[in-house]
């Protein structure tokens, strides 16, 4: 039997959703009509809080532990799998929860210990806002998890194991017959790239819509699980503090709204999106930790100097309590970050991924905070600098090389994986193409870099960088030239969870340098020089879950 014996008949699916899509968006939430609200309400069947939307949305929630325990729309449940609700990280147990209606409003509130969250219901629209309040970490809420029927959008996408029964590793990698790998991680995007999660029939669709993620941490360029699908059901999640790969320490406080939005098929509504969403309807209705648009303030840059007009450019603020960032305009470098809690930031200018420029700016309630020009020293970009060769771009990212793209939603080991060894000649032409994302200890250390040099580059010492952007295991790069090796370097700080298996190649951006002197070079300028890049470190296991790294360039300066 194939594979795709069982599948539903003609089910489709939308994997991930920007502002782009907007266009075709079916109406739904601030937009949608109130005039099909006429059965707006809630009311109390013993267990749970059941709310009517007065569209076509019925969902209830447990009053014992705030569970979301059904989703129903136009009459089809939609919610839970293998004896599981929809809820914060794996449940809460016993909590205190509330109900209170205000106009076309109705709020649940739930309690549990210093945690709580809330689900909001708006008359006429099918969509459900929840906030999450994570005041500590005596509660482990990472996680709101939408859990969803199985067979209702059945899909064969990167982050669905459904037909991939073979485990390849732990106990979330999974392998198809044709040798395609499949895993929850495998969500293709970055924070920034996406608006919303989720699945469609053409018929019916069921998103998440995330929230601005200013509690969240890891920046515009983290990349986490966000959703995925089984022979057991699909889950769709808003990622609140994810532990893999993570480069910042967790934030407190109240984020959201994120949004259950359901449609006809098309996208969810771009006033949903959070850069377009308001919600002075929740301003008086006592949510813990929320602050109203009028308590906010504003960043705005007339430009950004210095720049390199070939790559973009995101501006970042951050500090111990929140996170924000917005695009550079192309044109002139221009950039406006709305929304912002009072408080004192560190101001980052990223070119791609790499970091080029910090600042520091301080944001007041209701005001907007207006910078000068900013400029980025020469000296701040790498890839200013003059080399007699260079691999790859210094952007903060494997972008270029050897199964770069592949790896942000496949295994290493997944069959479409161009091979992970073969060595690079300068001049060719495919240097970047040809030089593999990833290094590993047990797969591909010492590959080699074949170059030649004029008599006068031989006759000096010259510095050789090696970028990288994040580790597994402690992997950092050692070199030999010819007959003269480098001592091993220390390793920088880097995250200690898997990275380059499950998606995601962010971490710290790191600079490795070495000396090589004068005495390295082969004299014969029509020899090729031979540099050697090996993976050091004691730590790690076998194959691709060896010590390892993910490169962003490589050169030999002038």
């Amino acid at each position: 039997m194939s594979e795709t014996a069982n599948r539903p008949v003609g089910r489709r699916t939308f994997v991930l959703g920007s502002a782009a899509a907007a266009g075709t968006a079916a109406l739904a939430g601030p937009l949608a009509a109130p005039a099909s609200a006429a059965g707006f309400g809630y009311s109390d069947d013993g267990s749970n809080y059941v709310v009517d939307t007065g569209a076509s949305l019925v969902f209830k929630v447990s009053k014992t532990n705030g569970d979301l325990t059904s989703l129903v729309y136009k009459g089809t449940e939609y919610q839970g799998y293998g004896g599981k609700n929809s809820h914060i990280e794996s449940g809460l147990g016993t909590s205190t929860v509330t109900v209170k209606q205000s106009g076309s409003t109705i709020l649940i509130s739930v309690a549990y210990g210093t945690l709580k969250h809330y689900y909001a219901a708006r008359s006429g629209e099918n969509n459900v806002y929840l906030w999450t309040n994570k005041a500590d970490d005596s509660v482990s809420a990472t996680r709101y998890i939408v859990r969803v029927k199985a067979g209702m959008f059945l899909n064969d996408e990167p982050d669905s194991y459904t037909y991939a029964p073979t485990t390849v590793e732990a106990s979330d990698v999974f392998e198809k017959s044709d040798g395609q790998t499949r895993s929850k991680h495998y969500s293709k995007r970055r924070v920034i790239d996406y608006d919303y999660i989720g699945w469609s029939t053409g018929s019916v669709g069921l998103y998440v819509v995330r929230s601005n993620h200013e509690k969240a941490s890891g920046g515009p360029f983290y990349r986490s699980l966000l959703r995925h699908q089984s022979a057991d059901g699909g889950g769709l999640y808003e990622i609140l503090y994810y532990g893999e790969n993570q480069t910042e320490a967790q934030r407190f406080g109240l984020q959201g709204p994120y949004v259950i939005a359901f449609t006809d098929g098309g996208a969810p509504s771009s006033a949903l999106y959070h850069a377009n969403l308001t919600t002075s309807w929740a301003d008086s209705l006592g949510i813990s930790g929320y602050v109203a648009a009028s308590g906010r303030g504003k960043v705005a840059g007339v430009g950004i100097t210095g720049r390199n007009t070939a790559f973009p450019y995101t501006v970042g603020l951050a500090n111990p309590a929140a996170q924000y960032w917005g695009s550079a305009r192309p044109s002139d470098g221009y950039f406006a970050i709305p929304g912002v809690l009072p408080g004192t930031y560190t101001l980052t200018v990223f070119k791609g991924e790499l970091a080029v420029y910090s600042g520091s700016v301080t944001v007041t309630a209701g005001g907007t905070t207006t910078l000068n020009s900013i400029a980025i020293p020469s000296s701040n970009d790498p890839g200013n600098a003059s080399a007699i060769w260079r691999i790859g771009d210094w952007n903060g990212s494997p972008s270029g090389f050897k199964n770069a793209d592949l790896m942000t939603y496949a295994h290493p080991s997944d069959s479409r994986a161009a091979s992970w060894t073969g060595n690079v000649v300068i001049g060719s032409g495919t240097e970047t193409s040809a030089f593999p994302c990833y290094l590993w200890k047990d797969v591909n250390s010492g590959i080699i870099v074949y170059f030649k040099l004029t008599a006068a580059q031989a006759a000096a010492a010259h510095t050789l960088r090696i970028g990288v952007t994040t580790a597994y295991a402690n992997g950092r790069p050692q070199i030999s030239v010819n007959d003269w090796t480098s001592s091993i370097p220390s390793p920088p700080s880097q995250p200690s969870t898997r990275s380059l298996t499950v998606g995601s190649y962010r971490g710290n951006n790191y600079t490795f340098t070495y000396s090589v002197p004068a005495s390295a070079w082969l004299t014969d300028t029509g020899a090729y020089n031979t540099l050697k890049i090996y993976v050091a470190s004691g730590s790690g296991s076998t194959s691709f879950l060896s010590a390892g790294t993910s490169i962003d360039a490589i050169d030999l300066l002038s």
